[in-house]
């Protein structure tokens, strides 16, 4: 989802969201020159020789070299300034805004295949931040977006296939997400980048709804395609807006995949006191889930959403009003505890 335009149906979908998801660490040393004894006076008569020079004292013998102890351990490098997992899924137009994230944020995602055209373009060494392409849906430029990726080599990660089990966004049933994906296998192929996604989420699609339901069939549309052969997944892409970020967690280990989790905020509403409607909450949640994702081996990388939204009902944006600020939230992102990778 793009945080900027969210879609009238994205209230439908997280409430149905919501409502599925409740049914469910030197020595050394020598002698000197032999020093000659004097010689005797010559009595006059008859001249006496001249008694031989000493034999020289022997050198003294040089000490045993001192123990050489253990050498000490190297010293640890430098600690890492801020996580390689912690990202931001919007899509920035102001290199004052990347920049004010670059302290604590290792990546960004915009759901398009290029940054913002507002952006320098280098935007990302000088932010010290990777930029990743996403290929939304089963329609790009397969040629353009290959190219793209070779001519930079940080890019390692091609994100895919944004959420398809919701009817406003991918909107892509089990057998179309099968019938596309051999073309993110051979731009995969043709640049070395590892497939992150499908980005599955609780959805508005019938019959898959619960993202675990929609992943099954596909894998099994992929294989009755392929021959018995499984898609190419590197990593699969989840997104979650509510509490029990875990637990949700906990159904995908079941792949044997490593995690990303591209989108994550908490949005509740209702029941009361739940209902994420003050920054002190949602602040407890950011902290949570952060915690969550760093302290989990299978999450590999993370990305809150959003920057900036000006509809932003449960306080999630980490950006202020002018380019370049911060929110409290931006604040705390920054600096939360991360795992050293």
């Amino acid at each position: 989802m793009n945080g900027d335009q969210l879609p009238d149906g994205d209230v439908r979908r997280r409430l149905l969201m919501l409502a599925a998801s409740f049914a469910l660490v030197s020595c050394g040393g020598g002698g000197g020159s032999p020093v000659p004894a004097p010689v005797a006076p010559t009595p006059p008569t008859p001249p006496s020789p001249t008694p031989p020079a000493p034999a020289p004292a022997p050198a003294p013998t040089p000490p045993a070299p001192a123990p050489v102890p253990n050498p000490p351990p190297p010293a640890p490098g430098p600690a890492p300034l801020k996580s390689a997992k912690r990202g931001v899924a919007y899509d920035f137009a102001s290199l004052a805004d990347l920049q004010a994230l670059s302290t604590g944020v290792s990546w960004w995602y915009n759901w398009a295949t290029r940054p913002n055209s507002a952006l320098p373009s280098n935007a990302a060494s000088q932010a010290a931040m990777d930029y990743l392409p996403m290929l939304w849906n089963a329609s790009y430029d397969a040629p353009s977006v290959e190219a793209y990726i070779k001519a930079n080599a940080n890019i390692k990660y091609l994100l895919v296939m944004n959420e398809p089990n919701l009817v406003d966004q991918a909107d892509l049933t089990p057998a179309q997400a099968a019938a596309a994906w051999p073309g993110y296998e051979a731009v995969a192929a043709a640049t070395g980048a590892k497939i992150v996604g499908p980005a599955i989420t609780w959805g508005t699609m019938p019959n898959y709804s619960d993202p675990v339901v929609w992943l099954d069939a596909f894998i099994a549309a992929y294989q009755s395609a392929n021959g018995g052969r499984s898609p190419q997944i590197d990593y699969i892409a989840f997104h979650w807006y509510d509490y029990g970020l875990a637990d949700q967690l906990d159904r995908l280990t079941k792949y044997g995949k490593p995690l990303w989790v591209t989108e994550m905020a908490n949005w509740h509403n209702g029941d009361g006191s739940a209902a994420i409607d003050t920054l002190a909450k949602q602040e407890a949640q950011m902290t949570d889930m952060v915690n969550t994702c760093e302290t989990r081996p299978d999450v590999f990388r993370y990305a809150w959403f959003t920057g900036r939204w000006a509809s932003d009902a449960h306080f999630t944006s980490l950006l202020g009003t002018n380019a370049g600020d911060l929110t409290d939230l931006g604040k705390l992102y920054l600096t939360l505890p991360f795992t050293p990778a």
